[in-house]
C-alpha cells in the first residue's frame, strides 16, 4: 500500500471495528440499493441507532471499506463467506484485512509499530505509545490534526484491533498470541493473487504484517495450505511459485471451507 494524504483520514474516531454492524450490512447490501437512499434503507437494520449514527456507520465505515475500498466491492466477497457459514476464525480476520486496507492509520500502526514490537519482550500496547506514534506520523505527512483528534483516532485504532483479535485486554492491552489460521490465510492469499500479486510479490506482500507474520510464518502457512491442497507452493532460492486451483473466489472459498 502507498501512503498518501488522501488516504490518511480520521474516520476511525467515528467508529472502530464495528464488526457486527459490518456483518449485518454485508448480508443485506446489493447493487439495487441506490447510495443516495442507503441511510433510510439501512435504518431498519440498525434499530438502536439514530439516523445520524446510521449515516456515520455507512459513510465512514461501510462505504470506504466494503464498497470503495481495496479490493473494490469487498462486500461481495464477505457475503460469500457469510453465506457459506464460515467460522469466526475466518470471518474476523477477513473483515480486519478489508478494514485495515481502507484505514491507513490502522494499517501503518500495525505494520510499522506493532509488528516490530511483537518481536520484543514487551508486548504491551499503551495508548500513550499509539498517540506518540500517530503524532509523529501526522507530522511526517504534514497533516494538521489537533492533539484531541490524534488521541481519539488512536483510541479508535486500538479498540478496533482489540475487537479484531490482534490485541487483547480492555484497559491494559497487549499483543495477542493467537495467529492466523491456514484457512483464513488461504482465502486472503487468493484475494491478493486475484488483485495481481503472485509469486514473490504475494510471498513478500506487506499485508502479512497486519497479522504479525514474518517470512517464516508465511512459509509455514503456505506449506500448510499446500498440504491441504488449497494451493501449490514451490520455492527454489528466491524464486517463489504460488498457484491456486480454483477460478473464482466462490469456488475457492467453498473448497477451503469444505
Amino acid at each position: 500500500m502507498n501512503s498518501t494524504d488522501q488516504k490518511y483520514t480520521s474516520r476511525l474516531l467515528k467508529g472502530g471495528a464495528l464488526f457486527e454492524d459490518m456483518r449485518r450490512l454485508v448480508m443485506v447490501w446489493s447493487d439495487e440499493i441506490p447510495e443516495n437512499e442507503a441511510y433510510a434503507y439501512l435504518r431498519g437494520l440498525l434499530p438502536k441507532s439514530t439516523l445520524a449514527r446510521v449515516r456515520d456507520i455507512y459513510t465512514n465505515s461501510f462505504r470506504p471499506r466494503f464498497i470503495h475500498g481495496s479490493p473494490p466491492d469487498a462486500w461481495r466477497l464477505a457475503k460469500i463467506l457469510e453465506e457459506q457459514k464460515a467460522d469466526l476464525e475466518i470471518i474476523r480476520p477477513f473483515y480486519y484485512w478489508i478494514t485495515a486496507r481502507a484505514e491507513l492509520p490502522l494499517y501503518e500502526l500495525v505494520s510499522d509499530f506493532l509488528y516490530p514490537r511483537s518481536r520484543s519482550m514487551d508486548r504491551q500496547v499503551r495508548i500513550e505509545d499509539a498517540v506518540t506514534w500517530l503524532a509523529q506520523r501526522t507530522r511526517q505527512y504534514n497533516i494538521s490534526w489537533s492533539h484531541g483528534v490524534i488521541v481519539r483516532v488512536a483510541q479508535g485504532i486500538l479498540a478496533a484491533l482489540r475487537d479484531f483479535g490482534i490485541l487483547v485486554g480492555t484497559v491494559r492491552k497487549q499483543i495477542s498470541n493467537s495467529g492466523l489460521s491456514p484457512k483464513a490465510f488461504a482465502i486472503i492469499a487468493f484475494c491478493l493473487n486475484e488483485m495481481g500479486f503472485s509469486g514473490r510479490q504475494l510471498f513478500y506482500h506487506p499485508d502479512w504484517r497486519l497479522f504479525l507474520l514474518d517470512e517464516a510464518g508465511v512459509v509455514h502457512l503456505l506449506l500448510d495450505c499446500h498440504q491441504y491442497g488449497w494451493l501449490r507452493y514451490d520455492s527454489a532460492g528466491d524464486i517463489k511459485r504460488i498457484e491456486f486451483p480454483a477460478k473464482t473466489f466462490k469456488e475457492f472459498s467453498r473448497e477451503v471451507l469444505g
